[in-house]
């Protein structure tokens, strides 16, 4: 699992909360926790971006390098570097986009929920078109084309959910409303376009009665 694990595990930038002009970045490595930041003065000196690099046992006891980074990033980011200081990695949103997808489609919707509020990013995949869709279709061997074309439209969670004599229905609906529109396209196309007709072709307004 660690083969999961990049060189960064965690890397965020930002200025400092008002009036504080300065910028900040803060990177979490496999090794270190480095802080870097920059003054801003309206001042003609110059002044060298500085940085501080310890490593994560380090950083889990300086309480004055966490209070930088709560003031700076608020403390959810600093429960989070400190997580990752103590090898507290999350090895499931590390996965392949691809080979999660696959796992979750063997998770019940009750499992499915619950991954949901783990985390923004799972619950962002867990509503996901690309996870429904991914589903319907390990769900059945074949998915008819009418399905898929009213499931691009309403999303894939949606057409999942629906019951299959529903969707019949919205299939012909769909289906016939599509019939409609194109015999009265043909109708259009086969009539005359009379805003062209001068006084002079009137004697032939007989041949469209």
């Amino acid at each position: 699992m660690a083969s999961l694990l990049g060189e960064t595990l965690f890397e965020i930038s930002g200025q400092g909360p008002s009036p504080m002009k300065d910028y900040f970045h803060l990177q979490i490595t496999k090794s270190d926790v480095i802080w870097r930041w920059w003054k801003i003065s309206l001042r003609s000196e110059s002044t060298q971006p500085g940085e501080l690099r310890e490593s994560h046992p380090d950083y889990v006891e300086d309480s004055l390098l966490q209070s930088q980074v709560r003031v700076v990033f608020g403390q959810r980011i600093l429960q989070h570097t400190l997580a990752l200081s103590k090898g507290q990695f999350d090895y499931l949103e590390r996965l392949p986009r691809r080979l999660l997808l696959r796992i979750m489609t063997y998770l019940d919707l009750e499992d499915i929920a619950r991954l949901g509020r783990t985390s923004r990013s799972l619950r962002k995949l867990c509503d996901s078109d690309e996870f429904w869709e991914h589903t319907l279709k390990a769900h059945y061997n074949t998915v008819p084309d009418g399905v898929e074309v009213l499931a691009n439209e309403l999303g894939w969670k949606t057409v999942f959910f629906t019951s299959k004599l529903q969707l019949q229905k919205q299939i012909s609906r769909r289906r016939q409303r599509t019939e409609e529109q194109n015999n009265h396209e043909r109708t259009e196309f086969n009539i005359p376009n009379l805003i062209h007709i001068t006084d002079n072709d009137r004697g032939d307004w007989s041949a469209l009665e």
